[in-house]
């Protein structure tokens, strides 16, 4: 990977819109060393070399033993006396075929050291840390020292006397449009976009494309100063010419030079020390000694600390005084110190997700050049996973058992080991971080036990993109389930679990699948899904069956994680995305500005084009009522749909768009590059030409709006040629007639296509708006136009068109197949549209990110979300009441941000002076005793006579059910809905969310977070 153009595009997909192809490229040339294969160190291992970096060399002189289990997912209990490194070899040279992988199972040295660029260390003592760490520092030597004990972890870098960070936080420059510079000092730069600048002061940013002011072009990167998020001062302008109008400011981004402590001082300056929990305010500085305690202890006694020693408590809190004299920590968390013996011999699954993600991360940074490194300590700690009554616990439950949950068990004891195999859970999702949760499932033993299961659902099949960061799968998997490749791995690493795989999408369609009954049987929910939609969907059937609920989720190097708890915690809520981001029609139609705008107009070409088109076609020859069901939608938008079906279904000969041959593919291409590049933009021009004013006399083309030209078609542009190629394969594929990508062969056809001349119409009108766009589409439509419908009306109601014609074919977009023009085509299209609005272009990377609308994904952050949510699962098992005790997260790797912090208390509502939550939703049995259901007059007497609250108005969804009308007060419930919605009730649905309005209702005029709900049982 160290050459130019050597980087797998299609295996590194998604982490590539997370680094680039430079720091990739910078990556491709580093040697990495990972000292230590326990559960730490091959969590690490993974995922650098999912990374892909150049080499990776594991070393490890010790053998398997069975608390090694606990953590370490590709050790096997066959392997339990064997060397750690080279039983994990073979299975992490499986996970990168560009990654060189090798196993040292000799004790580390100096001459071995020498070898590399990067060295971790975990699972080491303090001695080897601080030498080897001064020897990696005298020679440029990335150093990285990671360490996890029990609930605690520790994490350590240094980057040397000089690294370089070439880019501190990874985003994308920002860049806007300008409205207006002023002339004087400091100049105003006052911003003409659709949102705010996102410049923050003393951001360094250049100009481009300005006229008038045309100095500011030429200049260096200007320094600016923040006003307010739309407008920001630069430097001196009154001596440059009038500003006039256009140009674009983009954000120039710099690097910086770090300077770092060798571990030995480093150990020392409590400055270093990164605070990330926000509930432990001081603890991080006592854990840094204790960690240093710890060390101490094992020098002396060879030994860590017994399971929940009082006595070894004792002897290790005495060693953290002796350091705090030194330090002169104010406060000490002597608590804290006591949990860490206690624990310390325990090896977490969880735990070494978290850090061993954090860990890779400054592997790849050290590497790379791409974001801000750690700088230089960080201790964690989960101790709040413990019990909350302590007094419940006792020595002799937690010694070790000869089992693979050992380094659990060491922890929480063996009796909260049963309760977890007990555990029935349902896992929403197979990708990332799915496969990460599935693999500390597997370590942890959820679901494993007689009475425990998994269920695990994901309608997605293996693609070789997937490949860079779900590490369950491999090559020979794609095309494959995700959900039953995943569980099958999932037993490879623990053969004890039990996993039920489907492949249901989660929403209305599958309840017949995961109904009531399903829902109340299990124990809590994971969801490990990509979409926000989704998300509030699971967390209502979650709250609908009061169940808890584990959220994570990632975009690149940052993440968040939420723990939803019955009667606790907020839920996950309404979709509150907002949709003031979306682009307006009519600025992708006729103004963009932005590479996003000519890329979006470029995917509703496609899907109008290849897509929607021979769908209607299809509907039309398959279903007797489409026409009359067009017409229902709109004078306007039936008259799009139904011309579309005919030019699509009359052959080219007889004047429609039916092709019969290649050549009439090649042709349609190039006359619809001409309507869209040349005439489309020779039409805008007429109505607005390039002088026009607006009526307050301010140029029309200015701000945000760009003046467009025509292009002139040339077969000898790449471009021009390559939308040609793309769009005539398509359009054959939609019937069924096979092309070529053979440019020379176009060629010659396109010589012989005549392209109609164009001349623009003074009728033809332009919207500025979208609300114009929509009122003209509303309004009636006049004479000519309804005479057009009718007469296509009678054209496609002839028998024999439906008997002659041939069905079309589809064609999903599907971004990740290069061979199939699905992005040739987008690429093409929205190039050519950019040319002629002046807007620079895309790569093909680029446009397949924003068009394609992916998700930037790297492993680090998936392992360590996955870490985080598992931490929060050992809570919600032990049943911890406290909302104290649980942690909302939300993480940057990228620049090493955390905020972990106490999740929000579930809102209240007042009704009748009585509080609710949303988890108070009552529940009402509709037929007791197996007796006749009872009537909507019975439901609301027994809401009377249980909650003391009349019911003045009932809703089942939108239907509103009861409102007053004493004639449905003597029918079944499940009757009255039936009646108003007039459809029946699913034989599946045994549960039906009424909402209720009472007379008492004090907050019924306020805005209100939730509503209460009748959860009545059928």
């Amino acid at each position: 990977m160290s050459e130019i153009g050597e980087i797998d595009e299609g295996f590194y997909s998604r982490q590539l819109y997370v680094l680039g192809h430079e720091a990739m490229h910078r990556m491709g040339a580093a040697s990495v060393l990972i000292a230590g294969m326990r559960g730490l160190g091959v969590e690490i291992a993974k995922n650098v070399i999912l990374s892909g970096v150049k080499s990776v060399t594991v070393q490890d002189a010790g053998q398997a033993v069975w608390t090694d289990l606990s953590s370490q997912f590709f050790l096997k209990e066959c392997h339990i006396g064997q060397n750690r490194a080279t039983c994990s070899l073979q299975q992490l040279s499986a996970l990168n075929p560009h990654v060189q992988v090798s196993a040292h199972t000799g004790p580390l040295n100096e001459d071995l050291l020498l070898k590399f660029q990067v060295v971790v260390l975990t699972d080491s003592s303090l001695d080897d840390q601080k030498r080897f760490g001064d020897l990696c520092h005298s020679h440029g030597i990335k150093f990285i020292v990671a360490d996890t004990k029990g609930l605690c972890g520790q994490l350590f870098c240094d980057f040397g006397e000089e690294h370089e960070v070439l880019d501190q936080d990874g985003e994308i420059p920002a860049s806007t449009m300008i409205q207006s510079i002023t002339k004087e000092n400091p100049g105003v730069v006052i911003c003409a976009d659709d949102r705010s600048h996102g410049f923050s002061d003393g951001t360094k940013v250049s100009f481009s494309e300005v006229q008038g002011m045309t100095e500011l072009n030429s200049i260096g990167p200007v320094e600016i100063k923040f006003i307010d998020p739309y407008s920001f001062n630069i430097l001196d302008t009154s001596g440059f010419s009038a500003y006039e109008r256009g140009g674009i400011v983009t954000e120039v981004k710099q690097s910086c030079m770090l300077n770092f402590k060798p571990l030995s001082e480093a150990l020392l300056d409590h400055d270093l020390l990164k605070m990330i929990d926000f509930g432990k305010m001081t603890r991080h500085k006592t854990l840094h000694l204790a960690f240093q305690a710890l060390h101490s202890f094992v020098k002396k006694e060879h030994r860590l600390p017994h399971t929940w020693s009082q006595l070894d408590a004792d002897a290790l809190i005495v060693m953290v005084r002796e350091l705090n004299e030194v330090a002169q920590l104010e406060e000490l968390d002597e608590a804290a110190v006591r949990k860490l013996s206690y624990t310390a011999r325990g090896d977490l699954g969880p735990i070494n997700a978290f850090i061993g993600g954090l860990a890779a991360q400054e592997v790849i940074k050290a590497s790379s050049g791409k974001f801000m490194p750690l700088q230089q300590w960080l201790n964690f700690d989960a101790l709040e996973c413990l019990p909350e009554q302590e007094d419940q616990l006792t020595e002799s439950s937690f010694s070790a058992e000869g089992t693979r949950y050992d380094g659990q068990i060491a922890v929480f004891g063996s009796a909260f080991q049963q309760k977890l195999a007990n555990q029935k859970y349902f896992l929403v999702g197979a990708g990332a971080i799915g496969c990460e949760l599935l693999k500390i499932f597997a370590l942890i033993g959820l679901g494993a036990g007689e009475e425990g299961r998994i269920t695990i659902t994901d309608m997605d099949f293996i693609e070789r993109s997937n490949l860079n960061r779900q590490f369950l799968f491999r090559s020979q998997d794609i095309g494959k389930p995700k959900s039953e490749v995943a569980a099958k791995a999932a037993q490879e690493i623990n053969p004890r679990m039990k996993i039920t795989a489907h492949q249901n999408r989660l929403d209305p369609d599958s309840e017949g699948v995961y109904d009531y009954n399903f829902f109340t049987g299990l124990d809590g929910v994971a969801a490990a899904l990509d979409t926000v939609e989704a998300r509030v969907y699971l967390d209502g059937r979650c709250v609908q069956h009061q169940k808890p609920l584990l959220e994570g989720g990632t975009l690149g190097s940052k993440g968040h994680t939420l723990v939803v708890v019955p009667h606790l915690t907020v839920s996950y809520g309404r979709d509150s995305s907002s949709s003031k981001h979306d682009i307006p029609l009519c600025t992708i139609k006729n103004f963009p500005h932005r590479i996003e705008h000519t890329l979006q107009w470029a995917r509703d070409q496609f899907e109008g084009l290849f897509k929607q088109t021979p769908e209607n076609v299809n509907l039309f020859l398959r279903e007797a009522g489409f026409v009359e069901r067009t017409l229902g939608l709109g004078d306007a938008e039936a008259l799009e749909v139904l011309g579309g079906v005919w030019s699509s279904l009359l052959n080219v000969k007889d004047g429609g768009q039916r092709p019969t041959s290649w050549e009439d593919c090649v042709t349609w291409a190039r006359c619809k590059w001409e309507t869209l590049y040349n005439n489309d933009i020779q039409q805008l021009l007429h109505c607005f030409p390039p002088e026009q004013v607006t009526p307050s006399g301010l140029p029309f083309w200015s701000g945000s709006k760009r003046c467009p030209h025509p292009l002139t078609f040339d077969p000898n542009n790449k471009t021009h040629m390559d939308y040609v190629v793309a769009a005539a394969n398509l359009y054959g594929q939609m019937y069924g007639i096979s092309g070529t990508r053979d440019s020379d062969s176009i060629r010659k056809t396109l010589d012989k296509i005549h392209v109609p001349s164009f001349t623009p119409k003074s009728s033809v009108k332009i919207h500025l708006t979208d609300k114009e766009m929509q009122e003209d589409r509303e309004k009636e439509s006049d004479d000519s136009e309804k005479a057009r419908l009718e007469e296509l009306k009678a054209k496609l109601a002839s028998p024999s068109l439906k008997s002659s014609a041939m069905r079309m074919y589809p064609i999903d977009f599907e971004k990740d197949d290069d061979s199939n023009f699905h992005m040739d085509y987008i690429v093409a299209a929205s190039n050519l549209r950019a040319e002629n609005y002046d807007i620079p272009a895309a790569d093909r990377h680029q446009s397949k990110r924003i068009a394609g609308r992916i998700i930037p994904a790297i492993a680090t952050t998936t392992a360590a979300v996955a870490g985080l949510m598992c931490l929060e699962l050992y809570k919600l098992v032990q049943g911890h009441q406290k909302i104290s005790s649980y942690r909302t997260a939300y993480i940057h790797l990228g620049v090493q941000h955390f905020v972990l912090c106490q999740p929000s208390p579930a809102p209240q509502l007042v009704v009748a002076g009585k509080k609710y939550t949303q988890w108070d939703g009552f529940l009402v049995e509709g037929r007791c005793n197996s007796q006749q259901e009872m009537t909507l007059g019975d439901l609301l007497k027994y809401i009377k006579k249980k909650h003391n609250l009349n019911i003045c108005s009932l809703f089942y969804g939108t239907a509103v059910i009861y409102s007053g009308q004493e004639e449905r007060l003597k029918q079944s419930v499940s009757d009255v809905v039936r009646m108003v919605t007039k459809t029946d009730i699913p034989p599946h649905k045994k549960m039906l969310d009424l909402i209720p309005s009472f007379e008492e209702d004090e907050d019924e005029d306020e805005a209100c977070e939730f509503v209460l709900t009748i959860r009545y049982l059928l």
